[in-house]
């Protein structure tokens, strides 16, 4: 016999499940405010509210602080780095009495001792100046703490501080310096995606408490007195970002040393000293950039401990709560308004509900620092992926066997090209010189658009071959493919005296391989093919420019720039070659010929344009 189920308590129990899917979302809501983020969760939720810093950051100007950047220019126009210490005190020097500023930040670490007449006058100006010296703690668990140097400043710890962080080691300035009034730490611990979000405030070691940059110059020189900063609930305290990177006043250093800079830019004003040189590799990536100097990040910090200070910063909110309540209203909505809709109208009233908490996150974040924007996200989806097809499986009869089958339809990704890279050990980004060559084929969509999608993928296939070939044969870096080309550059990872040359060998090899494999085309009734080649040299960033999740090795300049535009060019003229004035300068080996000048997309200057004589 057939046991009977009836309406009432089938009903009662998909009520009892609901409730249980509704229960379960509203608690991973909880989980994502109450406790701690891992993994994926903690990067989604950084990104979202990296999204809304760049959209509440302010263009008002910042007239409190002044950045006097040893910049490219500083650097050219005064001297390479490492500047003589003599040239730091006479910085210093200026800013405090021709400049009148109200206190001197340096973001830079001297550990080492140089000149000692220039090393006693920094040392004078640390001690009775207004003047905050740098230090940098480590925060890497090493088999051997890092000591470099000697720390300085700190006071004794009164009370117990558990969220602090704790430092292993650190990089001082010299034996000399240990006796400055003032010191601050400059380390700093960016997140595993490498943007660095959060500085150490308060930093322990060896029993003695220590402030950052930002915190020792507000309380050694800001007019309104010492800031009493307490840890917020994370060991690392979240910087705002809250003005744009434009709205900071910055003045090449060379301007100060030599007297150009007008006084109104500096005079009154807490001043940090950095650098946003390639060369010195201070550069880090933030919410508001990709890549910028350290010393801003300490500007932007500094920024928000004076609105702290002035008491212009926004009023707390419990951003955690009402996270939580908002998805305890969604979830309410979903127990008691999905059953009687269906599956389409449930999507847009999820979809609703997402957009409508992306606005109040948004609302919220300047509010509450450590909130989960994500959080409510994570619930509706979770609704979406559970609460839907609940709901469709009580409605439709078929529902899990229509979900068997779209599972067996579902999309499975395909790897289609492997490139062999040294990922495992990624090089640091360094200025070096290169010769960077571009190559496509000219007319790739004509030439299949009536091919098989096999035939298309064969001529690809084939006409990279013609172009890799050459460039691995005369030793240069494969950077990558560009559908029917590639970049390719020599110089790095490790210099090449012969750069130059050897990327003109290589276009020599290619032109004949595209040449041969042209005939061969041609014989069997095909049409001919032609390569564009662009090459030009200069300096150049190359190095690792990936992420935690996937590395790569290129090279960034403006040689790279105009390969690209020369490559262009090619298709309007009848040399399958152009070569930029950078690599003429240096080919020693090859005979080139002087086609004109022309002014290049983006350029606004004419650039000379060569090409290879004939063999």
């Amino acid at each position: 016999m057939m046991a009977h189920v009836s309406p009432r308590k089938l009903s009662l129990s998909t009520t009892a499940v609901r409730v249980l899917i509704a229960a379960a979302a509203v608690m991973l809501t909880a989980w994502t405010q109450l406790l701690p983020l891992s993994g994926g969760s903690y990067f989604a939720n950084e990104w979202l509210r990296d999204g809304f810093i760049r959209l509440h950051a302010s263009n008002a100007p910042e007239s409190r602080i002044v950045v006097i950047d040893i910049d490219e220019s500083s650097l050219t126009s005064v001297g390479s780095w490492p500047w003589p210490r003599t040239r730091l005190a006479t910085l210093i020097e200026n800013l405090l009495s021709v400049y009148e500023a109200r206190g001197v930040a340096l973001d830079m670490v001297l550990p080492e001792r140089a000149d000692a007449e220039a090393d006693m006058r920094l040392a004078l100006l640390a001690q009775h100046g207004p003047v905050v010296l740098a230090q940098a703690f480590d925060y890497t668990a090493r088999p051997a703490p890092l000591r470099v140097g000697q720390v300085a400043g700190g006071s004794l710890i009164t009370a117990p501080a558990a969220m602090l962080p704790m430092a292993s080691g650190y990089i001082g300035n010299h034996a000399g310096l240990a006796q400055a009034g003032r010191v601050g730490n400059i380390g700093v611990v960016p997140d595993e995606d490498g943007a660095l979000r959060r500085l150490p405030m308060l930093t322990l070691f060896d029993g003695r408490l220590y402030p950052s940059l930002s915190l020792q110059l507000l309380n050694c020189c800001a007019n309104a007195g010492a800031l009493n900063f307490k840890p917020a609930s994370e060991a690392y305290s979240r910087i705002p970002f809250s003005r744009n990177w434009s709205a900071y006043t910055v003045v090449a250093a060379a301007d100060i040393l030599n007297l150009h800079a007008p006084v109104a830019a500096v005079s009154g004003r807490l001043v940090l000293v950095g650098s946003s040189a390639l060369s010195l590799s201070d550069r880090v990536a933030t919410p508001l950039s990709v890549s910028t100097s350290g010393v801003m990040v300490h500007a932007a910090q500094l920024s928000a401990l004076l609105d702290a200070q002035a008491g212009n910063t926004p009023s707390p909110w419990p951003g955690q709560w009402i996270a939580i309540m908002f998805s305890m209203l969604v979830a309410a909505i979903a127990v008691y308004t999905f059953p009687h809709l269906s599956a389409a109208s449930t999507v847009v009233v999820l979809s609703s509900a997402a957009l409508i908490w992306l606005a109040l996150a948004y609302v919220i974040s300047p509010h509450d620092a450590v909130f989960s924007t994500t959080g409510p996200l994570a619930s509706t989806l979770f609704l979406l992926m559970v609460a839907v097809p609940f709901d469709w499986q009580v409605t439709q009869r078929k529902a899990r066997q229509l979900r068997g089958m779209l599972q067996q339809y579902m999309a499975k990704s395909v790897v289609d090209e492997l490139v062999r890279s040294n990922a495992t050990d990624p090089l640091a980004p360094v200025l070096c010189n290169v010769t960077t060559l571009i190559a496509d084929m000219e007319g790739y969509t004509s030439q299949v658009e009536s091919l098989s999608m096999e035939q298309a993928a064969q001529l690809t296939h084939d006409f990279l071959d013609c172009l890799t070939r050459p460039v691995l044969a005369q030793g240069g870096t494969l950077d990558k493919y560009t559908g029917d080309g590639l970049v390719a550059f020599w110089g790095a990872p490790l210099p090449i005296s012969d750069h130059a040359d050897l990327a003109l060998d290589a276009a020599q090899q290619i032109l004949l391989e595209v040449q041969r494999f042209s005939l061969a085309r041609q014989q069997h009734g095909k049409s001919p093919l032609r390569v564009r080649i662009g090459i030009e040299s200069g300096v150049a960033m190359a190095g690792d420019f990936g992420s935690s999740y996937r590395i790569i090795y290129t090279a960034v300049g403006d040689c790279v720039n105009v390969a690209s535009r020369l490559q262009e060019m090619a298709r309007d003229l009848p040399h399958d070659i152009l070569i930029g004035q950078g690599t003429a300068t240096l080919a020693q080996r090859h005979r080139l010929r002087l086609l004109g000048e022309v002014t290049l997309r983006g350029k606004e200057k004419f650039t000379k344009l060569y090409t290879l004589e004939p063999v």
